[in-house]
């Protein structure tokens, strides 16, 4: 049996490597991709919580932030679809006119 230990150190693991990915590419495509994988990891570490805990809470919990990041995957890929056509790029370096 694989330890709780083990779980929360691939979820670090996963955050950071999320983190690095959202900070260093520049597409907007990429930092939403860097977004879901730090979601990930933490439902990665809720569910080691869960099953070190001995109790079913996390699990349900993980299932409602799995079918919220579903609909974000959605709204997001629209808007970065929507980007593209009126800007012909994803680039964050090229959506610099956007700031308010």
């Amino acid at each position: 049996m694989i330890p709780p230990a083990a779980f929360f150190v691939l979820a670090a693991v996963l955050f950071v490597l999320g983190v690095i990915a959202f900070f260093v590419k520049k597409d907007l495509l990429t930092q939403f991709m860097a977004v879901e994988i730090m979601l990930n990891a933490g439902n990665l570490a809720v569910l080691a919580l869960s099953k070190a805990s001995g109790k079913a809470d996390g699990q349900a919990l993980v299932l409602f932030v799995i079918t919220v990041a579903a609909a974000e995957a959605v709204i997001g890929l629209a808007i970065i679809v929507l980007v593209f056509r009126q800007r012909k790029s994803i680039r964050t370096d090229d959506l610099k006119d956007l700031k308010g």
